[in-house]
């Protein structure tokens, strides 16, 4: 099959590296492994000695390392270990789950802007993808009206992100409620990528709280700090679809490592101190940010963030691509550009790489770029011309 090509990721993944401000990312800032038994307040030494000294490096837990699972049902109101399936990254439960319920002739409904996975795995597999875009007038949440014109009863599945991927936007558990309500007037299944969950200090509702044909994905990377596991997961509390899943899961996954999946066991056991520190650091830098978009007269930012990014339109008269690529040229920042989500005229900004001098320093870098920018754009000088002076 042929895919389109992962716009996000060739647009970051080269640029990652080189960079000397890092505003493209989404991760929490990531843990290191004695940054991490410092946390949780445990000793490292006494954990090779117990748990690793004598791992075998057989294949891991078929359906995910039980102290895993048991630990990640209490990350939801009512979900059983045996609910849960781990995968390789979100990613990777992503690709299962839209797999899995996606074929030819079928409809699926994409909340738009979108992680692209939700869009563009269900194009290549034959599927007619009717998107649902996220309007800034409606600060980036869905239009319940236009959702019901959507579906059919060709609708297989609605696929969303909750917090949205890159807006932040957050729909909170009453329009949650009426999604489920719709998807079950046709019988769809709703995809939740829920990869920002858990960063309000309420409890974050989730798909699998309110409908019962909801699937959750999420994963380590985010919030939890630690990508470098590899480890995601998904609930479904749908029996004939944890089954469809589960036998999916044997051929594109077996089982995930024993390494991987004990770290992570250990990091959920301590959620709320890993959660403690990435609220420290989201908070402080959000705040650095708001303030910070006072003082820009052509960028606009309408909705509050819940995850760790916020998507930023501005009204200069440059395309998106263009325009970030010009900032990590001149500057050495990235960003993750505007059509990397459909989205032009827009640019993602992540607040939750660093510490706060580092955030600062980031914001400083692109205000001035900014401020030159304007400068030149007032003497009516094209970007180009920016390039040679």
């Amino acid at each position: 099959m042929k895919i389109a090509d992962f716009k996000l990721e060739k647009w970051l993944n080269p640029l990652d590296p080189l960079a000397k401000h890092n505003l493209g990312a989404s991760c929490v800032k990531a843990l290191h492994m004695d940054e991490l038994f410092e946390l949780i307040g445990e000793d490292e030494d006494e954990f090779y000695e117990k748990e690793l000294k004598n791992m075998s490096l057989h294949y891991g837990h078929f359906f995910g390392m039980e102290r895993l699972l048991v630990a990640l049902s209490k990350l939801y109101r009512d979900v059983k270990p045996s609910e849960i399936l781990t995968a390789h990254g979100g990613t990777g439960a992503n690709n299962l789950v839209i797999t899995e319920i996606v074929e030819p002739g079928s409809n699926v409904v994409a909340f738009i802007p979108n992680y692209q996975q939700h869009y563009s795995i269900p194009e290549s597999l034959g599927a007619e993808v009717r998107y649902l875009w996220l309007k800034e007038e409606n600060k980036y949440l869905p239009d319940l009206n236009e959702l019901k014109g959507l579906v059919d009863e060709n609708t297989k599945l609605i696929t969303i992100s909750n917090p949205n991927n890159p807006t932040g936007s957050f729909i909170k558990e009453e329009m949650l409620r009426e999604i489920g309500k719709i998807a079950g007037s046709v019988g769809a299944y709703v995809l939740c990528d829920e990869i920002y969950r858990g960063l309000d200090d309420d409890y974050m509702a989730s798909i699998v709280d309110v409908y019962d044909r909801g699937i959750v994905t999420s994963s380590m990377s985010k919030v939890f700090s630690l990508a470098g596991t590899r480890v995601g997961w998904i609930v479904a509390k749908d029996k004939e679809m944890y089954n469809r899943l589960e036998n999916r899961r044997s051929y594109d996954t077996i089982c995930c490592g024993p390494f991987d999946e004990l770290i992570a066991a250990i990091a959920i056991e301590n959620k709320d101190k890993i959660l403690a520190r990435s609220k420290s650091i989201v908070y402080t830098n959000k705040k650095l940010l708001d303030e910070w978009l006072k003082t820009q007269a052509h960028l606009f930012c309408p909705n509050e963030s819940f995850g760790t990014t916020v998507l930023i339109s501005y009204d200069y008269d440059i395309a998106t691509e263009k325009l970030c690529l010009d900032i990590f040229e001149e500057t050495g920042l990235t960003l993750c550009h505007g059509d990397c989500f459909e989205m032009p005229k827009t640019f993602r900004l992540g607040y939750s790489m660093g510490n706060a001098e580092m955030f600062k320093t980031g914001l400083k870098v692109l205000g001035d770029y900014l401020k030159k920018l304007e400068n030149y754009i007032n003497f009516n000088v094209s970007i180009d011309e920016i390039n040679n002076k």
